[in-house]
């Protein structure tokens, strides 16, 4: 019986060797090569004191810019509703059309704007819709906002973030 606990214990301290190992190896940099990387190494991997250093215009690129463009009175971004999905199309086909909607109990609730990301207006001025995500259980993240007539904003992370709809055009 004695070897037995003799053994165990061995085993003990060889896995807490192990994990003492591992600990200090998780905080030791990678780049261990004895060189200072603040001193600069003069091997072209940064610039030296000697090379100047590009000039702003030298760096901007003549590539379009990629940046969603924003609705003049919301500031949100602007999307096309050719854009967005089918069922947003077809959800603001029913808001204008009064209905049905998939979502009675739900759709044409009084939306709060608690986030306040959307304009400021008075309390029932817009109004939520579900947009059918397939696939989804539930309902769904994807919702259309209704303000006055064609005013219309879109959210896919359940009111995270929102896009102002452009529906003309």
């Amino acid at each position: 019986m004695p070897a037995s606990a003799a053994r165990q214990r061995y085993r003990w301290m060889v896995l807490l060797a192990a994990a003492a190992i591992l600990l200090v190896s998780m905080f030791i940099p990678a780049d261990r090569d004895g060189t200072d990387p603040s001193a600069g190494s003069g091997t072209g991997d940064a610039p030296s004191s000697s090379e100047p250093l590009p000039q702003l215009d030298e760096a901007v690129s003549d590539a379009p810019t990629t940046f969603p463009s924003t609705g003049s009175a919301s500031g949100l971004p602007l999307v096309r509703l050719g854009d967005l999905p089918p069922e947003a199309a077809r959800t603001i086909e029913l808001i204008e059309a009064g209905g049905p909607f998939p979502e009675p109990e739900h759709d044409g609730g009084v939306f709060g704007n608690r986030e306040e990301l959307l304009p400021d207006q008075s309390f029932g001025y817009y109004r939520e819709y579900t947009v059918p995500t397939p696939g989804a259980y539930g309902r769904g993240a994807r919702r259309i906002v209704a303000g006055s007539p064609g005013e219309y904003y879109w959210t896919d992370d359940h009111y995270s973030s929102f896009s102002r709809v452009e529906v003309g055009s």
